[in-house]
Order: structure tokens, then C-alpha cells, then sequence
């Protein structure tokens, strides 16, 4: 076979060939186009902030919500063009692939870069919920339950409440330590419970390792209820330890504490905000006028300063403290000195009424 018979025979082959090559070539080219074209467009992507209104710069996201989830919900709010991009950014960046749950609020525009990285380290909105010092358990569970961002309690039942805290005392009312305690939508009513108890736990058991020596307490749940008296007897700090100073000495004399405050207690909601004769001479169990010693439980949440007032109470001889017309008291020594000070008292209320 000559060289021109060959050249024929193999021709297509070449033709074929170059073809081919073309083919390849030419795909390749429109691969390298695409990919780089997709490579701006993702690239531009990166640098285009993402917008939200007012309303929409609150975000919840639920237990469980994926970047897929997100990237598709921001698709469909018109917020990114391609949900595709947000993963491949997901993806490229590991680190902030885990979404952590809760209710976030977003800037006016923020690039997608940005957004991930907020919604996985979790820098969720902190509401507040406080217990005010002298506040009772039934106050502190009514302010949970109006609180509509946590998740209510299953039972307002103190009894359960008790049970489910681990408390073996007959009342809720002393084990919620005044605080301000931060939550996330969506936390339970209940762990604001459970910290403030662990709270007042740690606090009552540090200040009765550091108490003075001969208090009249079987337990410190005996200061506890001595401490919830002094809290709502005076809101003056210096005064705690005084008040203290006087309830403590009656206990040691075996005198009875005489408090105003165990008896409104005692009438319980139907007290109407006057004490009278009769108040004080109805029998509860909290009525210390009539009953002698500690009431058998606390009747308010006190604040550590009080709670640190009943194991250092002072160490004068005041028996006696009557109010004295502009929030602090009178203290007493003696009986007559007592009556000296109710009667002072009393003119300074006539005369304020005349007014």
C-alpha cells in the first residue's frame, strides 16, 4: 500500500480525531466559563449584604433547623437569590454549619458570612425575669406564669413544685433567691425556679458556716424564716441587724417575736392593707403574737443582707422597735420606753391626718 492509499484510508480517523479534540476543547472552554462565572456570582454573593425590615430582624429558630432549612426560607423570603450558595458557604466553613436555636436579632443588613456565624454561636436575644426581695412564692410564680417568652410551668401546684426541686420543706415561700436571672424565648419557667433555689441554697449555706455563735436556730432554715421576717419588717440596711438583734434576744428570753408582718401573712390574700385589734388576736399559725417562737415557715424571699442579719444580729438590748413615721423605727430597751415611742408614733399620725 503506497503513502497516498494510506492517507486515504486513515483520513475519517484523523477527521475524527481533531473533531474530538475540538469537541473536548471546546467543553472544557465552556466548563472553565460556567465555573468561572458561577465563582463571581458566588463571589458577589459573599459581598452582598442581606436586608431585613423591622419586623423581620427578629428570627426564631426552632431545635433542629439545618442551613438547608435557612438558605431555603431566605430563597423564598427574597432575601438571597440562591439558596444554593449558602450552603456551598456552609460548606466551605464547617465551623458554622450547626445552627444553635433560639430567637436572634439580626442588623438592618448583614452579609451571609456574618449571619452564620452569629446564628451558630449562639448570641441569642436575653430577656430578664427579677425577684424582688420580700416578694412571697405565690407572687414570684403569678410573675412566671404572665411572662409569656417562657415556657409555663405544668403546674402551678406548690406541692409539685416542691417535689420537682427537690425541697423538703412544706412551702415554696423563702427558697427563691432574689436576683435578676436572663433567659432565652423559649426556656422554661421553671429553670428560673430551679437557679433561684440553688441560689438561695449556696447563699444560706455560706452564711450559716460564717454565723456568730449562740443564735437561737436549730437549722438554718430557722435563720431562713428569721431572715424573710427581718425582710419585710425594714427596707433600711442599717437597720437589718438591729431588727435581728431585737427578735433574737426575745427568742433567748423565750419572749413571743410580735411582728407584724407573720400576721398579715397569716390572713393571707384577704388582707385588705389594715392590721386591726382583731388581725392580732385571730390564732393562725403565724400569728406571733399569739404563738411562741419562729413561725413554722418563711413568709417572704429575703435578700442575702438579711439573711447575713439574722446569723449577726447586734448586741445591744433593745427588746422593742416600733415604726417612726418616715420608714425606719424607734428602738426600745424597756417596755416603758416602748410605750413612749407607740405613743409618739400614734400623736405623728393624728397629726399628719389633720393635715
Amino acid at each position: 500500500m503506497n503513502l497516498s492509499s494510506f492517507k486515504v484510508l486513515f483520513k475519517p480517523v484523523v477527521l475524527l480525531l481533531k473533531s474530538k479534540r475540538l469537541f473536548l476543547g471546546t467543553l472544557a472552554l465552556l466548563l472553565f466559563l460556567s465555573s468561572y462565572w458561577y465563582w463571581l456570582d458566588y463571589r458577589d454573593f459573599l459581598k452582598q449584604p442581606i436586608h431585613f425590615t423591622q419586623e423581620q430582624r427578629s428570627v426564631v429558630l426552632p431545635k433542629g433547623f439545618s442551613v438547608n432549612q435557612l438558605a431555603t426560607q431566605l430563597e423564598k423570603q427574597g432575601h438571597i437569590k440562591s439558596r444554593h450558595y449558602l450552603k456551598v458557604l456552609a460548606y466551605l466553613n464547617p465551623e458554622y454549619k450547626n445552627l444553635k436555636a433560639g430567637e436572634y436579632q439580626l442588623a438592618e443588613s448583614i452579609t451571609p458570612l456574618k449571619l452564620l456565624k452569629r446564628l451558630t454561636q449562639g448570641k441569642v436575644i436575653q430577656y430578664s425575669f427579677t425577684i424582688i426581695e420580700g416578694q412571697t412564692a405565690f407572687e414570684v410564680i403569678n410573675n412566671l406564669h404572665a411572662e409569656s417568652r417562657l415556657l409555663s410551668l405544668e403546674s402551678a401546684d406548690q406541692r409539685q413544685i416542691l417535689d420537682r426541686l427537690q425541697i423538703e420543706y412544706p412551702k415554696l415561700e423563702g427558697w427563691f433567691y432574689p436576683e435578676t436571672y436572663y433567659f432565652s424565648k423559649g426556656d422554661s419557667a421553671f429553670s428560673i425556679l430551679k437557679r433561684a433555689t440553688e441560689d438561695m441554697q449556696l447563699a444560706l449555706r455560706e452564711e450559716w458556716q460564717n454565723r456568730a455563735i449562740n443564735l437561737p436556730y436549730d437549722d438554718p432554715y430557722e435563720a431562713l424564716i428569721m431572715a424573710s421576717i427581718i425582710e419585710k419588717e425594714t427596707a433600711i440596711a442599717s437597720e437589718r441587724t438591729k431588727i435581728a438583734g431585737v427578735f433574737v434576744r426575745r427568742l433567748q428570753k423565750k419572749m413571743r417575736l410580735g411582728t407584724d408582718p407573720t400576721v398579715i401573712y397569716g390572713i393571707g390574700p384577704g388582707f385588705n392593707g389594715d392590721i386591726t385589734r382583731k388581725d392580732l388576736r385571730t390564732r393562725t399559725a403565724y400569728n406571733t403574737y399569739i404563738i411562741k417562737g419562729l413561725p413554722p415557715t418563711p413568709i417572704a424571699m429575703p435578700s442575702r443582707a438579711s439573711i447575713y442579719a439574722a446569723l449577726h444580729p447586734d448586741d445591744s438590748n433593745a427588746l422593742y422597735f416600733v415604726a417612726d413615721g418616715t420608714g425606719g423605727h424607734y428602738f426600745s430597751e424597756t417596755l416603758d420606753e416602748h410605750n413612749q415611742a407607740v405613743r409618739r408614733m400614734l400623736a405623728r399620725n393624728r397629726k399628719n391626718k389633720g393635715k
